[in-house]
């Protein structure tokens, strides 16, 4: 199982991104999908996830009404749209998938906010 992250940038405070991840297999065939981050020194930390049971979605505290997670099932993506970035959002994005209590990660996505 391969997930291949993509998106990242240079972004101002204020201004969006959207970060895409492509799953080699279905989503279909996973549990769910998430977003997780990992600012400079501090540890990996969830952003949000999509289960697919259900379509439920959860968001970190920071994120919510600013990120939206979304699939696209037809190209096996996962979405995570970014608005009103913060300068606090700096950080490599990585996307996750869990299949059957097996997790994949796909490489990492830097995203970077200036002022």
């Amino acid at each position: 199982v391969q997930l291949q992250a993509f998106g990242g940038g240079l972004v101002q405070a204020g201004g969006s991104l959207r970060l895409s991840c492509t799953m080699s297999i279905s989503i279909f065939s996973v549990n769910a999908m998430g977003w997780y981050r990992q600012a400079p020194g501090k540890q990996r930390e969830l952003v949000a996830t999509s289960v697919t049971e259900g379509g439920t979605t959860e968001y970190a505290d920071s994120v919510k009404g600013r990120f939206t997670i979304s699939r696209d099932y037809a190209n096996n993506t996962v979405y995570l749209q970014m608005n009103n970035v913060k300068l606090e959002d700096t950080a490599v994005y990585y996307c996750k998938a869990t299949r059957t209590f097996t997790s994949y990660w796909g490489q990492g996505t830097l995203v970077t906010v200036s002022s």
